[in-house]
């Protein structure tokens, strides 16, 4: 756990260093998550070409999914008694997510650049899952996996733009 996230008096019956250990992947994956969020967006609104308005609804309908995800995500932490980290320059500073290029051109250049953040973010979520599970934390770790789930559907409609 970040060793300035504000901790409160629960009842959740997790051992206080699984929980501490549970905060601080969630709030990386929050900050990714908010990062993921506006990169999304980030697509949504400049992508260009042929193909603009199946990949305009497509980002947006990505970005939608991952906004809920950011919900979820700092509300676990909170439910464990921590603060969630998630300012948009908490997120800046702690994100794990490459920057989203700026100067991308044509739709498959978007689709490449979001395959890539969504892929990543999936992966780490997979992982934030396991390490959940192994620790002891299986309703965190079924917010991790419902998460990936959600992912790796999106992550299939952006790969099969490439393929």
């Amino acid at each position: 756990m970040n060793p300035t996230t504000r901790t409160h008096k629960t009842s959740v019956s997790l051992d206080a260093a699984i929980r501490g250990e549970m905060v601080g992947l969630l709030n990386q994956q929050l900050a990714d998550s908010l990062d993921l969020y506006s990169q999304t967006k980030q697509a949504h609104w400049n992508v260009k070409g042929m193909e603009f308005i199946a990949l305009h609804k497509l980002f947006d309908d990505i970005a939608a999914v991952i906004e809920d995800q950011v919900d979820t995500l700092a509300e676990r932490v909170t439910a464990l008694g921590a603060d969630a980290q998630g300012t948009v320059r908490m997120a800046a500073e702690n994100s794990s997510l490459p920057e989203f290029p700026s100067d991308l051109v044509g739709g498959e250049a978007f689709v490449r650049a979001l395959t890539e953040r969504v892929g990543a973010f999936a992966n780490s979520n997979r992982a934030a899952a396991s390490a959940s599970l192994e620790a002891g934390d299986e309703i965190t770790g079924d917010v991790f996996v419902g998460i990936t789930r959600e992912l790796d559907k999106y992550l299939y409609f952006l790969e099969a733009h490439l393929q």
